[in-house]
This record gives C-alpha cells, sequence and structure tokens, in this order.
C-alpha cells in the first residue's frame, strides 16, 4: 500500500530571507528607476530636429520612387497598348492569309499542265495563271509581313514585361521609404512624449514663435533672377504659413521639394520633383550669384532645397511640425544655389 505524505512545508525563517530578498529587488529597481535621469526638454528638441531630418532625407527618396512610379506606369500602358494594337493587326494579317488560302484553294485543285490541256481557251488560261503567280508572290509577302509583325510583337511584349517587373520593384522601394519615414516621425513622437505636458506646451509655443517671427523677413532690394523666378517665388511667398507634409506638393501642404516644385508649376515651369533632381535642373551659382527666386541646396546628400528669397534668407517649407516660413540661409550647410 503506497504511503502518501505530505509536502515538506518551507521553515518560517526560509519564508522570511526570500520575502526580504524580493523586497530588496523591488527596492532597488525602484531606486534604478529614480536614479536614471529623465532627458531635458533641450535634449528631447535636439534628437526630434535629428529624426526629422532623418525624416525629410527618407521624405526625398520616397518622392524620387513615386514620381518614377508615376513615369513607369504610363509607360507600361502605353507598351500595353502597343502590344495589343499589334496583336490586332497580326490577326488581321492571319485572317487576310487564310482568306487567300482557301481562294486558291477551291480554284487550284488541278494540275496547271492538265488544266491547259483540258482549256477551251488557252489564252485565258495563260492569263489566269499568270494572275496565279500574282497571288502566290502576294501571299509569300504576306507571310513575311506575319513574320515580322511576330518578331516586333515578341520584342515589345518583352519591354513591357521588363517595366512590369521596374513598377513592381519601384512600388516595393515606395512602400519601404514611406515606412522609414513613418518609423522616423514616430520615433520623434515618442520622444516628444517623454517630456512634461507643460513641456511640450512650451516647445509648440517656441515653434509657434519662430514661425510668426519668421513669416516675414527683411528681403533688401533683391532682383529675381528672371520673370519665372519671380513668379514662382510670388506663388511661394503666398504659402508661408503652410503646413510641412512629408510627400506633399500642394496647395494645402508641402515638403521642401513640393514647395518648389509646385511655385515653378504656377509659374508655368516644369521642374523636378525631388531635392536631387532640382540640384541639376539648372545653372549652378555660388553663395554670391543669388537672387530671389533662385533654388537653394542644402545639405551633403542634397535633400533639402528652398527659394532664395534676398538679403541672406530663403523662403522653404523646412521640416514636420513647421509651416513654409523664411529663414537664415546659414542655418543649414549651404551647397550651391540653381538658376531656373
Amino acid at each position: 500500500m503506497a504511503s502518501h505524505r505530505r509536502p515538506k512545508q518551507p521553515s518560517r525563517a526560509r519564508v522570511t530571507v526570500l520575502t526580504a530578498t524580493a523586497a530588496a529587488a523591488v527596492a532597488l529597481t525602484a531606486q534604478a528607476a529614480q536614479a536614471a535621469p529623465q532627458p531635458s526638454k533641450s535634449d528631447v528638441k535636439e534628437k526630434v530636429d535629428k529624426l526629422y531630418e532623418d525624416a525629410e532625407k527618407a521624405t526625398e527618396k520616397y518622392n524620387g520612387a513615386k514620381e518614377a512610379q508615376g513615369k513607369l506606369e504610363k509607360q507600361v500602358d502605353a507598351l500595353q497598348d502597343k502590344v495589343a494594337r499589334g496583336q490586332d493587326e497580326l490577326n488581321d494579317l492571319r485572317d487576310a492569309l487564310g482568306s487567300m488560302a482557301s481562294a486558291q484553294y477551291r480554284t487550284g485543285g488541278i494540275d496547271p499542265s492538265v488544266q491547259l490541256f483540258l482549256s477551251s481557251d488557252p489564252d485565258s488560261y495563260l492569263e489566269g495563271a499568270s494572275t496565279l503567280d500574282q497571288v502566290s508572290a502576294k501571299q509569300a509577302d504576306s507571310l513575311q509581313q506575319i513574320q515580322e509583325k511576330q518578331r516586333s510583337l515578341a520584342q515589345q511584349r518583352k519591354e513591357a514585361q521588363a517595366k512590369v517587373q521596374d513598377l513592381a520593384e519601384t512600388r516595393k522601394e515606395l512602400g519601404s521609404k514611406k515606412a522609414e519615414v513613418q518609423e522616423k516621425l514616430a520615433a520623434a513622437q515618442k520622444l516628444l512624449n517623454t517630456l512634461t505636458e507643460q513641456e511640450r506646451a512650451s516647445l509648440a509655443a517656441e515653434e509657434s514663435r519662430s514661425s510668426r517671427a519668421t513669416s516675414r523677413a527683411d528681403l533688401g532690394n533683391s532682383v529675381p533672377a528672371s520673370g519665372y523666378a519671380s513668379a514662382a517665388f510670388a506663388a511661394a511667398q503666398g504659402k508661408i504659413g503652410t503646413p510641412y507634409v512629408y510627400g506633399a506638393s500642394g496647395p494645402s501642404s508641402f515638403d521642401c521639394s513640393g514647395l518648389t516644385s509646385w511655385a515653378y508649376a504656377q509659374a508655368g515651369v516644369a521642374i523636378p520633383r525631388t531635392s536631387e533632381a532640382q540640384a541639376n535642373a539648372g545653372t549652378r551659382l555660388g553663395m554670391s550669384q543669388l537672387q530671389q527666386g533662385d533654388l537653394v541646396i542644402f545639405y551633403g546628400d542634397l535633400h533639402h532645397v528652398g527659394f532664395y528669397a534676398g538679403n541672406g534668407q530663403v523662403l522653404h517649407a523646412p521640416k514636420p511640425g513647421a509651416s513654409v516660413r523664411y529663414e537664415s540661409i546659414n542655418n543649414m550647410p549651404f551647397q550651391f544655389g540653381v538658376r531656373i
């Protein structure tokens, strides 16, 4: 008969030691939490600004992928239409050849020498035979056209397939860059959430004061670079105070290159969508050569662009959380100007 023993209970002393150990661990954790310094408002702002800059870099890559996607979609549509028309033409050629072959079969079942022997009118027969030779030559020409059309159609289909593949890869890149932008913005928001409500309100007030202060500027006696530059700059001035939104190109929100491309479009001039492409859209200038309405390119990777406003000021869409405004050209690493 099996015995059933009650489990041995821990001694009171052991329980006391375990409880004391757990309590000590909780206390140490609490002390460590208290000891961990909370980031200051200035530290958070610095890190958030860096994340916003990284987000803007990714935004320009996103804009480039989006522009490429639009072009590829048009090319794919055009190629697919071309292939469809080519297939219709090939079908017509085949139908015509089939009709010709059927007619020959109905009239050409007897050997030509026998037809001549049986013919009551040899002259008429010989005339008909000549016509038959012409039909055969026409048939051969039709076959050649069909072969050429088949080769052309195969090449068009191959080209269309390659463009479809390019489009799929570009869409994948677009999704990746969009996710990267959103990740940077989410990280910035997470950092802002570590601040107290009062600190966040203080930062918002500082940004608001900065926006109001930079919504106007002393532009000196700057002369526009051209009539187009003047019209584009005037259009951009009309958007002062409009919020920065990544990937936006107006009219109610902008990113940096969205503002410049939109403004030049209002002047009747089409320029590329991204800052990197805009950097190569015209004549490059040194800082001393800048005139109002010229594009100004910043940072070594050319990820930011604005308008030269005059008197050392630029007009641009600066970053998330800010609005279109004036700012000193010296606040960012100047690379060169571009005259459209």
